[in-house]
């Protein structure tokens, strides 16, 4: 009998498989830092959660400071709350703060954000990734001047949110009408979006 003779190296993996495992090392580090924190999470937690090896969190990622930034980018839903212009722009800033007071609609980048705030290695992080989907295309939806300083504004308002989640809690707002709640927060959109008017001239000055 001939034996088929073979080139001796071991079968390459499809890329499926290779996309699979990270979309897992994504899926358990994006779990994990929002049950954690980015700060008591450790790459050996995130391969053992994926079923993974732990050196692959590099080769996919190169660091754990690197998969963080990319599970922020992967899960944030604020794209989708600025799309469909400005018409109702507070509307729907403010109906995305209600829906982060309820755990089962509130995306999990809130609660990562909550928990990993405090570590001065992913700051940048942070600020890029919200300059990239908050800042920068708020500004861009804006007409008028200071078009950037309202968007500031806007996330103010919109981040703050996370602050009274983590040092008051929510039982306050739990009790309250959400509706009447909903129409306070688009006020205070519509304030921190809205262009500052022009000063007046006193009657008859110039003339």
């Amino acid at each position: 009998m001939r034996l088929e003779q073979t080139s001796g190296r071991p079968a390459e993996r499809p890329k499926r498989d290779r996309a699979a495992t990270r979309r897992r090392l994504l899926e358990a580090a994006r779990d994990l830092f929002s049950e954690h924190g980015y700060d008591q999470v450790t790459v050996r937690m995130i391969a053992g959660r994926a079923g993974a090896n732990v050196a692959l969190v590099n080769r996919y990622f190169g660091s754990k400071s690197a998969l963080f930034g990319e599970v922020l980018a992967s899960e944030s839903v604020l794209p989708h709350v600025l799309e469909g212009g400005t018409a109702d722009l507070p509307r729907r800033l403010a109906e995305h703060v209600m829906r982060q007071t309820h755990p089962a609609s509130a995306s999990p980048v809130s609660s990562i954000l909550d928990r990993s705030q405090g570590n001065p290695e992913i700051q940048p992080i942070i600020r890029r990734h919200l300059e990239r989907v908050l800042i920068d295309p708020l500004t861009g939806l804006l007409d008028g001047p200071d078009a950037r300083l309202r968007a500031t504004a806007a996330a103010f308002v919109l981040l703050g949110s996370g602050s009274v989640r983590r040092v008051l809690g929510l039982a306050d707002l739990h009790e309250a009408d959400p509706a009447e709640l909903t129409d306070r927060l688009i006020t205070m959109f519509e304030a921190a979006l809205a262009p500052r008017p022009l000063p007046t001239s006193p009657e008859g000055e110039g003339l």
